[in-house]
């Protein structure tokens, strides 16, 4: 009976080994007979995609395989989920977690911090963010960098986050809003908050150098915050300091930063503003691939349209801004200064941005977000048009609108070209933003008016360069809006479709995706996305938002190396 028992018992075991050899995989999800653009650039191809948990399990031909869920995506671009190189959400997604405007573009990573980052801050900041809130009020419940993206987190998001530090930021925290260098004493307290956000997972270092208080930063003080940011694998990446007539000089001074610092560097939207300034875009090209040429790890990024939006503000001198807003204020209302403020918001400057002259006439200068209810009548119309209306010189216009709404004024400048904007999304090197924040179709979003982009930048890419004009290719700019974003940013397991890597996916039907947005009426989704998983979660379902917010914070090297 013994040796009887003892063959029973092998022959159960062969039985049950020869039956878990053919029993069909099991799966969360399947995605079934997609054409699948992995974000490599390589050319697609039909197959399935199975995730498990957050997490991509098997890609390819998964025949018999079983799951709890199947989803049908047969004719439809299965690709990873898309990342906004430089996103304004960092209050849209307090106001509302579903970033509705990027998610139903198939954006499921927003990379915030340009310039001036939501941490860390000190008192006198924290006062500051909260009497400049405008339509969207919020209590500041954090002080760091990482408890403000954990903040994020734990309300409820539906795309992924993650920040750079703002250069601006632990400067005004050292020595607030005064145009001077740095004491050496002070420069090392702000090295330090840049040393303890990178260890936080801040991505690296991001100036904004046409703004004050950042553009008081001297180039030495950004190499030194950015030798910081070297040490743990971030990036240097600028709104550089000049984007017209001096945009070469700046380009230099982003590739001495790089040199000196020993980092990879990135410029926020390229492009050269002002129309005598356009045939510069050229030469600014030859100088970036030269660099790249010479070993230096020089990306840049764009938004898809011809017009920018920024602050009213940027067409006073900066010095008239030292000191912080309500110190500009005063200096508006005083005659001799106002005098001199005119004076010099009609003449050519070496010294700063003068985007009252870059955009060529008051008719260019559109007027999209007011603070004051009493002024919001006037979202939509030109700086000409306003000026018109109350009898004022358009520069005595901009400084009584920034006094009357207690802001800087939300505005768009049509100082770009066409020809520039396609040039720069057909280089390789170049990936996408939209410059906004993240919108919805309601409540208090429809207040102000956004720049188009907020809605459409990145559908644009794929209906209107991919598609309409075949500036690129369908798997090009998968590569460049995934891949490639993930690469220079040194994000792990995100940017491609590969066994192992988080579950972002966006299925859109690459005949239908377009967006809709105009400067007119840009309060309008994007189409053409069915479907958006974050993490493995949907998100997006036939084109309608599932209310799921599965989205978490996205940590750069620096954590990696200091947990």
């Amino acid at each position: 009976m013994h040796r009887i028992y003892r063959l029973t018992t092998v022959a159960v075991v062969a039985l049950a080994l020869l039956s878990a050899c053919t029993q069909p995989d099991s799966y969360d999800l399947l995605l079934r007979g997609g054409t699948i653009y992995d974000g490599s650039g390589r050319e697609p191809y039909v197959g399935d995609i199975a995730i498990n948990d957050d997490t991509i399990a098997a890609l390819g031909d998964l025949g018999n395989a079983r799951a709890t869920s199947e989803i049908n995506v047969e004719g439809l671009a299965v690709a990873p989920g898309f990342i906004n190189m430089m996103s304004w959400a960092n209050e849209s997604l307090i106001e509302d977690g579903r970033s509705q405007s990027n998610i139903r573009q198939g954006v499921t990573l927003e990379i915030m911090g340009e310039g001036e980052s939501m941490g860390p801050l000190n008192d006198a900041m924290k006062a500051e963010m909260v009497s400049l809130q405008s339509d969207i009020h919020y209590d500041i419940e954090w002080t760091t960098l990482a408890e403000y993206l954990e903040f994020l987190e734990q309300r409820g998001i539906s795309p992924n986050v993650a920040s750079f530090i703002g250069s601006a930021t632990p400067r005004q925290y050292v020595i607030s809003h005064e145009d001077r260098a740095p004491t050496p004493e002070e420069l090392e307290q702000m090295r330090g908050l840049v040393r303890d956000a990178m260890e936080d997972g801040a991505l690296g270092v991001a100036s904004s150098l046409m703004y004050p208080p950042g553009l008081f930063a001297e180039t030495d003080e950004l190499v030194a915050l950015s030798e910081v940011a070297a040490e743990y694998g971030g990036m240097y990446i600028s709104h550089m300091r000049d984007e017209g007539a001096n945009m070469i000089e700046a380009i230099e001074e982003l590739l001495t930063i790089a040199r000196e610092a020993g980092i990879r560097a990135e410029i926020y939207h390229f492009k050269s503003s002002g129309k005598p300034n356009w045939p510069i875009f050229d030469e600014a090209v030859e100088l970036v691939e030269a660099a790249r040429a010479e070993g230096l790890q020089i990306t840049a990024d764009v938004y898809t349209y011809p017009a920018g939006a920024t602050g009213l503000n940027v067409t006073v001198p900066p010095w008239v801004q030292e000191g912080g807003f309500e110190a500009s204020i005063e200096r508006m209302k005083d005659p001799a200064t106002r005098e001199q403020i005119i004076l010099q918001m009609n003449e050519d400057s070496d010294e700063w941005e003068n985007m009252f002259l870059m955009a060529g006439t008051p008719e260019n200068i559109l007027l999209v977000n007011f603070k004051n209810e009493a002024l919001k009548p006037l979202t939509g119309k030109t700086l000409a048009e306003v000026a018109e209306m109350r009898g004022t010189s358009p520069e005595e216009t901009v400084m009584d609108l920034i006094i009357e709404d207690g802001s800087r004024v939300g505005t768009v400048y049509f100082t770009q070209s066409e020809d520039v904007v396609r040039t720069a999304v057909g280089l390789p090197w170049v990936s996408f933003n939209s410059d906004a924040a993240s919108l919805a179709t309601e409540g208090v979003f429809l207040k102000s008016n956004p720049h188009p982009r907020a809605y459409g930048s990145f559908a644009r890419v794929l209906a209107k360069y991919v598609r309409d004009e075949q500036v690129i290719s369908l798997a090009e700019a998968i590569r460049k809006l995934a891949a490639l974003p993930a690469q220079n940013l040194r994000i792990e397991r995100r940017g491609e479709l590969k066994e192992g890597n988080y579950a972002d996916v966006v299925i859109f039907d690459p005949d239908k995706i377009q967006d809709h947005a105009t400067f007119v009426e840009p309060h309008q989704y994007a189409t053409g996305v069915v479907h958006v998983f974050v993490n493995g979660e949907q998100v997006l379902k036939d084109g309608e938002h599932t209310g799921a917010t599965p989205g978490r914070v996205v940590r750069g090297p620096g954590w990696n190396a200091a947990n």
